[in-house]
């Protein structure tokens, strides 16, 4: 059986101090105690660590290998204990995250940052995906988490709401519409108005496509060819306006500006994590929970 390892550190404080009275008020701990506890410790290794009488105590060659060999056992142990405590609170491990190309203009990385700022032991990784793609890949273990522009459907998976945001749109900064600091709803829908494609992500095509049902004229909806961050000459052109989330504006094109919808619902991101949790899942949700109230990203 190996020793005590709370003795043993006992026995490396009477070793430097060669005095049980010293040793022991070092500890915290009363004289007989400790002489119990070293007792105990040279029975079960089976051999005298110490030589005491009553002027003095001094080590046996035992004792004195034992002084020497034990500190690093007991340094490789400790560190043992820190990476199993680090591990159960979700410090420790290769963390997943797919994102949607929306979210990763300031949501996706601000996450990130926070996950692994002062985490050595944490590796995350973080991909851009189609965002019917993301709740599925959280739900088979793809990846770990997921953040989506909208609650989008998945099965297998638990959603947590991480971010509301002021829907406005995108558009020139030499546009008419520009001049003012809100923009009615009827007045952006006399322009045509650029959406993402709907195969790309439903739950917002419908969603900001909805803005718009009760306008007459219907608005003219145009659906680029490429993703939303590739295409935007139509915008710079004035041709267009394209309705957005106020995260649009940290990742804001030169030439173009962003204005809110007057009365417009907010849109919202998610964070997609499995329904069934590791430490890992509940580490990032935490974080994600600080962060939405620091960055105020939901309301009180």
């Amino acid at each position: 059986m190996p020793p005590d390892t709370v003795s043993l550190r006992y026995f490396l404080v009477l070793a430097q101090e060669l005095n049980f009275t010293r040793a022991a008020a070092r500890i915290g701990i009363a004289q007989p105690a400790l002489s119990a506890r070293m007792r105990r410790l040279e029975a079960e290794l089976g051999t005298a660590l110490l030589v005491r009488n009553t002027r003095s105590v001094v080590l046996t060659t035992a004792g004195a290998a034992l002084v020497e060999s034990a500190p690093p056992a007991l340094a490789a142990l400790d560190r043992a204990w820190d990476t199993a405590r680090s591990a159960a609170a979700g410090e420790l491990g290769t963390l997943r995250i797919g994102y949607s190309l929306s979210a990763g203009a300031e949501t996706a990385p601000a996450l990130v940052d926070r996950l692994i700022r002062g985490n050595s032991g944490l590796q995350v990784g973080a991909v851009p995906m189609a965002t019917p793609e993301i709740s599925p890949a959280v739900a088979d273990g793809r990846i770990d988490a997921g953040i989506t522009r909208g609650e989008q459907p998945g099965r297998g998976v638990r959603r947590f709401l991480l971010r509301r945001m002021r829907v406005g749109v995108q558009l020139a900064q030499y546009h008419p519409l520009a001049e003012h600091p809100e923009i009615e709803i009827a007045d952006a829908a006399a322009y045509p108005l650029r959406l993402p494609d709907r195969a790309a992500n439903p739950v917002i095509h419908d969603q900001l496509s909805a803005l718009f049902r009760d306008t007459r004229p219907h608005p003219r909806f145009h659906t680029p060819a490429v993703s939303f961050d590739m295409s935007q000459r139509d915008l710079r052109d004035g041709v267009t306006l394209a309705p957005a989330g106020e995260a649009a504006i940290t990742a804001q094109p030169a030439g173009l500006t962003w204005r809110p919808l007057r009365g417009a619902p907010s849109l919202t991101i998610h964070l997609v994590l499995p329904r069934e949790q590791s430490p890992l899942h509940r580490r990032i949700r935490a974080v994600a929970k600080t962060l939405a109230h620091e960055l105020h990203w939901l309301p009180d």
